[in-house]
């Protein structure tokens, strides 16, 4: 079935992508996204529920997400001025570079990654679809 295709070739390549980034930047893929998400964001901030939404992440995940990159002074966290419940997620410019150094890995891997499952003739449809679009 190609969506079970599908997944292999997802968890193939995102395993990858997360040891390349912990290895080479200290970044979990997730952390990496969220940087990624916030550094194209208007001001580079968004409300922590739109994080969670463009991260496909619950509120609770996010937010222990965005703590560890708050922790590691990539991200900083401010309210809302029109409406004090809403919390922003802010990248920092350490956060800009952190992320402008982990780009060169993650296209990389993601090359190398894609590289590999076309060698897999299950997968090799699906890698074709991805490089396309």
């Amino acid at each position: 079935m190609s969506w079970d295709r599908f997944v292999v070739l997802h968890t193939r390549v995102e395993a990858d992508l997360a040891r390349s980034l912990q290895r080479g930047h200290g970044l979990g893929l997730s952390e990496y996204r969220a940087l990624a998400e916030l550094a194209k964001a208007s001001g580079g901030e968004l409300r922590m529920q739109e994080l969670a939404v463009a991260l496909g992440l619950n509120q609770s995940s996010v937010t222990r997400l965005v703590a560890r990159l708050e922790e590691a002074g990539l991200t900083r966290r401010d309210l809302c001025p029109d409406d004090r419940r809403g919390v922003y997620s802010v990248i920092t410019d350490e956060g800009r570079a952190h992320l402008a150094d982990a780009v060169p890995t993650y296209e990389r891997s993601l090359a190398a990654a894609l590289e590999q499952a076309d060698a897999d003739p299950a997968l090799k449809p699906l890698v074709a679809m991805v490089r396309d679009s």
